[in-house]
């Protein structure tokens, strides 16, 4: 299982990184990835999220045919081909859309927020890829919202990390990356000389908070606000709070509302109701259960309506036993459930979903795990 999870061995290994007006630090963190690495990850492809002059910088140091330096790494480290070129360079967007050249007021760094996290939800999209990280470049800003995204969206496999080059080299716009023969250039205001093959590369691993499991599904699929997203995540960190409109047939979970069908909210009014009652713990398998599940339903369908006709009738003939009459309720519920998940994520789900919580001989018990001043009923 180890072996899976290991970035060096997965077919589709991405390396995304922020970068500003010093694009160097993509090739440093490749070189330090791909040629310094015992166990090398070499990128299929990169990527690189950047503004406007940041864009044009990278275009013109690391993609030109000269100085290229980009491609000279590549051939100086005989690495294979890796897709990069000015269609791998992303530039941050407003949120009219307009390519930005700098990151500097709350909108455009809500803008940028936006964008980098859609980013990293789509890199991460391919179950069958790895994803590289590096916090190195660009604004401050950017590097907290690109590792707060990984932090959202990352996975088993995904990787995180800062790369720190020598004094010396890391103030220089000549050096690229430590180099396999003599290169030398001049550094500092007394342009002193240094030899780039006598660089020194650290790269740091930076662990981080996988939430990607925790998250509501619809945030792994489609383009949501960075803000959205982390509003979602505290939420479900603080006191559930249920609420049912009866008249509606609405129910609400972490303000959010979940779509259930008539028998489902019907099932957790029930639910809800004994929990109000302190009766948070029903047995399902009772004479009674199939009673008092059908008065909840009348509150939500019409008596004489063709759906409570049909439950009314599928309970009739399954009283006669009574685990007949718990798997009609636990076969509602579970779809239920599946949709608490899609819309909370499986961990905030869990506080609001209702399950079982011993067997009996005669059936079995279950119950809704929330305080009478979690739950309103309007």
């Amino acid at each position: 299982m180890k072996a899976l999870t290991q970035p060096h061995n997965y077919a589709k290994r991405i390396l995304l990184a922020v970068t500003g007006m010093s694009p160097q630090i993509l090739t440093e963190t490749l070189w330090s990835l791909a040629v310094a690495e015992e166990d090398p990850f070499i990128p299929t492809e990169v990527h690189v999220i950047t503004t406007l002059e940041g864009a044009e910088r990278a275009r013109l140091l690391l993609l030109s045919e000269e100085p290229g330096w980009f491609h000279r790494l590549r051939r100086d480290y005989q690495l294979p081909e890796i897709t990069f070129t000015t269609a791998q360079l992303h530039v941050i967007t407003d949120a009219q859309g307009t390519p930005m050249s700098d990151i500097r007021t709350p909108e455009d760094n809500e803008a940028a927020a936006d964008f980098i996290t859609d980013w990293v939800r789509q890199l991460t999209a391919d179950p069958d890829s790895a994803l590289h990280v590096s916090l190195a470049g660009g604004r401050k800003t950017m590097g907290y919202y690109l590792g707060y995204a990984l932090s959202l969206y990352g996975r088993a496999q995904d990787r995180l990390s800062h790369v720190l080059v020598s004094e010396g080299y890391e103030s220089s716009p000549d050096f690229f990356y430590p180099t396999p023969y003599e290169r030398i250039i001049l550094v500092g205001a007394n342009k002193k000389p240094l030899d780039c093959a006598q660089a020194r590369i650290d790269r740091a691993t930076i662990p981080f908070v996988r939430l990607r499991e925790e998250l509501p599904r619809r945030f792994a699929t489609d383009h949501t606000r960075f803000t959205a997203v982390v509003a979602a995540t505290n939420r479900a960190l603080e006191a559930p709070q249920l609420c049912l409109n009866r008249a509606e047939h609405h129910l609400q979970a972490d303000d959010q509302e979940i779509p259930l069908t008539p028998i489902q909210f019907a099932l957790y009014l029930w639910m809800a109701d004994g929990a109000l009652r302190g009766e948070s713990v029903m047995d399902w398998a009772s004479s009674e259960a199939a009673t008092h599940f059908l008065a909840a339903y009348r509150q939500v369908v019409p008596e004489m309506s063709a759906e409570y006709e049909e439950a009314e009738e599928a309970l009739a003939w399954r009283t006669k036993d009574p685990r007949d009459v718990k798997d009609y309720f636990a076969a509602n519920l579970s779809r239920a459930n599946q949709k608490f998940d899609e819309v909370l994520g499986s961990a905030a789900a869990q506080r609001y979903q209702i399950h079982k919580i011993s067997k009996r001989s005669a059936g079995q018990l279950f119950a809704i795990n929330l305080d009478p001043e979690q739950i309103e009923i309007r």
